[in-house]
């Protein structure tokens, strides 16, 4: 299987239906499972998961975790029915989804409302955690889904964070990149440095995209 590029034009992609993902709001016990809120982002510790034992003979004891972390910017911008992101962290550029059918999405101009993201991937960091801290203070979303290689669209959430505090994902926690609810935002973002990923092409191996709402009367209470 080889890995899925990240930038391309909205319109290479197929028309497929939507499966409406449900937006929590997201709560110490929302979250729990999934990671958790952050308060302090200047001490918040990352976690790192130890090298796995290839055999028989473990792993030196104070060895394979010492890679550490990195943080940077993360850019979330739309641009007319298609929503980028960058995170500098990793070098990393992705179109994270569209607002509407992709053979109709539009990058020079907005050609309905952005109520969702349709989502066309997902992956997971088996090497270590995730913060992500909204600079601008702004609301956002997070989809995520708990671990475990075998993802459907039924076991993914999307997360409603105000904006008043940042969000932690655990290692191995299904997610993609940060969506705003306005037309962009900025984001701390600090993760293992390993950036070991698993991806998941959604619209490749279920037929769908995830309809994830950017509207805040979509929340569910948890």
């Amino acid at each position: 299987m080889t890995a899925p590029e990240y930038i391309f034009e909205a319109n290479s992609k197929p028309s497929l239906p939507w499966h409406e993902v449900p937006l929590i709001r997201a709560t110490e016990t929302s979250v729990k499972g999934y990671g958790c809120l952050v308060d302090t982002p200047d001490t918040f510790e990352i976690e790192i998961v130890r090298w796995p034992q290839q055999g028989w003979r473990p792993i030196d004891e104070g060895t394979g975790d010492e890679a550490g972390w990195v943080e940077g910017t993360f850019k979330c911008d739309w641009q007319g029915d298609v929503l980028y992101g960058e995170n500098e962290a990793v070098k990393g550029h992705y179109v994270l989804g569209w607002s509407t059918d992709p053979q109709k999405a539009q990058t020079g101009r907005q050609t309905g409302p952005r109520d969702q993201v349709l989502l066309w991937h997902m992956n997971y960091h088996p090497d270590g955690g995730q913060m992500f801290w909204p600079l601008d203070k702004k609301p956002f979303i997070v989809p995520a889904a708990l671990p475990g290689d075998n993802l459907t669209p039924e076991k993914v959430v999307a997360f409603w964070c105000d904006g008043s505090r940042g969000l932690y994902i655990h290692p191995g926690v299904w997610h993609e990149g940060i969506f705003p609810v306005e037309d962009n935002q900025r984001f701390l973002d600090r993760q293992g440095a390993v950036h070991a990923r698993v991806s998941a092409d959604i619209g490749k191996e279920f037929g769908v995209y995830l309809s994830c709402p950017l509207r805040a009367d979509k929340i569910r209470e948890f």
